[in-house]
């Protein structure tokens, strides 16, 4: 027992050091490898009397990104400093980035912080204050960070650092700090890093995908400091936000959008300002996991947006996405959505937020309209009248705002956890049996996925095994299925098992006498044989299939014998291809 402890422990810290000596050798061969892995780019946006918004600068100098839209986004028009994000789709025929389809990052990290190559990332520090120097009165820029890596506290916390003392020293600043985040190494689900910049030092845990769920990332760091030293400045978290400050005035109903969340409903929420439109979609996006939420979602979505005819239209249904929005002209655009978040500025009732009301969507008006969550929907589930009552009394006590965080993280967590349980326990049993796998023959087919035959699962393995909530899971899973969840999690997942059967396969024929088996077969024979286990190990080291320590080399090594053992013109044929 504590031999295979140890292998498995071994292998997986292998798999780390291969993780971030790939790392380091894509880092040495390309310019700007380091930084890429971060950042797509620096920028500068400012505003220029003749030109309206417009790129001052830009950091690497030959990054050409669709600059319209990234000025129009960055200027929100609030006094002041302002810190939000927005999200884009990438332009067509842009160039590839650092990461790859099945580069080893979104391999090892959490399906929530993979990398999705369709889509960009934009963390801006906006300022806006008076200037008597300048002509219309007002020194306004936003210093812009683009990343395809949804790092929203670790980029803002940058922010906080790198963008003031920008606004003071300007240009040499930017390109100080651009030159040293080329010195970082690059992200590796697993390891903990010190970040060093502008005179602090971050230390920050990449999360990977073997990390407990919910577990305490300064725990997880702190176990893996080893021989760093010790940095001024640790970040608990890269990437969660403070649930409870994004929540808190609709705690009562955070049962209801946590639904709306995993059905993949069109939703828009209208705030007073792009940080409470940015943190709101992103929490609520991340109120699912650690189900990867796969519809499209805008934190901050602007009239410049390339989709914005597409997501306004009336011609169609509403498509499944959630559109962070500030501008009061939208409440007339979007009125015919099903679901509608009107925030307001936080209003107290004594010592507790006061709660937005459930109303009906007849009473949107396009002007004056109140906070509330305007939806027609129907609860599934009974409110868990619990957490509610731990929550209210945590405000009461003065419970940091962290710890309520946790609480209501702990929560989703363990309900989207018993909703998610016996879909995969359904999932496993629909894996061929390990004795099924043979040398000799394809890899059996994972059989397909039956809705009620899955339904048929619930009775004796349904969400009740672990949930005290009452109410129609049935209807639940049924309306799940045809969301766009259901769907990226069941590709996935299907994904997964195949490259599970797939290595398996490889075990297998790895353990046979391949030499023994070509005895009494013809030429032809052993040469399928030797290009279909070519094939094979080349789609393993493409896919990075997690095989079993040593078996891709043994493999190989069979392969050799196998092609010396024929005659030399089949020799040289094989060994040319």
């Amino acid at each position: 027992m504590s031999r295979g402890l140890v292998s498995a422990k071994n292998f997986s810290e292998s798999r780390l050091v291969e993780s971030a000596n790939a790392a380091e050798n894509t880092e040495s061969s390309l310019p700007w490898a380091r930084f890429s892995s971060w950042l797509e780019c620096v920028c500068v946006v400012t505003f220029d009397l003749e030109l309206g918004q417009a790129i001052e600068l830009v950091y690497p100098h030959d990054c050409m990104l669709f600059f319209h839209m990234t000025c129009e986004m960055c200027f929100p028009g609030c006094l002041g400093d302002t810190q939000f994000s927005f999200r884009l789709r990438q332009s067509v025929g842009r160039r590839g980035s650092w990461f790859g389809e099945e580069d080893a990052y979104s391999r090892d990290a959490p399906v929530t912080l993979q990398v999705k190559l369709a889509h960009f990332y934009g963390y801006v520090y906006f300022r806006q204050v008076k200037d008597a120097a300048v002509k219309r009165g007002y020194f306004q820029k936003s210093l812009v960070l683009v990343s395809r890596l949804p790092y929203v506290h670790l980029f803002q916390s940058l922010l906080q650092i790198i963008a003031p003392e920008y606004f003071e020293k300007l240009e040499p600043c930017l390109e100080a700090v651009c030159n040293e985040i080329d010195q970082w190494q690059s992200p590796v689900p697993g390891l903990t890093l010190n970040l060093p910049v502008m005179g602090v030092v971050m230390q920050v845990r990449i999360p990977s995908k073997n990390d407990k769920p919910g577990g305490s990332p300064e725990k997880q760091a702190q176990k893996e400091v080893g021989n760093l030293l010790p940095a001024p400045m640790m970040l608990p978290t890269i990437h969660e936000l403070d649930l409870f400050k994004c929540f808190q005035s609709f705690l009562i109903h955070l049962q209801m959008l946590w639904e709306l969340m995993l059905l993949g409903e069109p939703v828009v929420v209208m705030a007073p300002s792009p940080t409470v439109s940015s943190e709101t979609v992103l929490a609520l996006v991340s109120s699912i996991a650690p189900l990867r939420y796969c519809c499209d979602y805008r934190p901050y979505f602007t009239i410049h947006d390339t989709e914005f005819k597409e997501y306004t239209t009336r011609t169609q249904a509403p498509p499944n996405v959630i559109l962070g929005v500030t501008n009061p002209f939208f409440i007339k655009t979007f009125q015919s959505w099903p679901h509608i978040i009107r925030l307001g500025e936080l209003k107290m009732s004594g010592d507790l937020p006061k709660q937005v009301k459930v109303k009906k969507l007849a009473k949107l008006k396009t002007l004056d309209t109140k906070p509330g969550i305007y939806t027609a929907h129907k609860m599934f589930l009974q409110k868990d009248k619990s957490l509610i009552k731990r929550l209210l009394k945590g405000i009461q006590r003065k419970r940091p705002s962290e710890v309520q965080s946790a609480i209501l993280r702990r929560h989703l967590l363990e309900l989207t956890q018993s909703f998610i349980i016996p879909l995969e326990r359904y999932l496993a049993s629909l894996m061929p049996l390990q004795r099924s796998v043979t040398p000799w023959k394809t890899p059996p087919q994972i059989r397909p996925f039956s809705q009620e035959e899955f339904m048929g699962t619930l009775e004796h393995a349904g969400p009740q095994l672990t949930s005290v909530l009452k109410g129609d899971w049935v209807g639940l899973y049924r309306k799940f299925f045809r969301s766009p969840n259901f769907d990226g999690w069941y590709r996935l997942r299907h994904r997964e098992m195949t490259q599970k059967l797939e290595c398996l396969h490889l075990e297998v024929v790895c353990d046979a006498d391949l030499l023994g088996w070509t005895k009494d077969k013809s030429e032809v024979e052993i040469v399928d044989l030797v290009l279909k286990l070519r094939e094979k190990l080349m789609k393993a080291g493409k896919q990075q299939l997690p095989v079993k320590e040593g078996v891709l080399e043994k493999l190989e090594g069979y392969l050799q014998t196998v092609i010396s053992s024929l005659p030399e013109d089949l020799q040289t044929v094989l060994h040319r291809y």
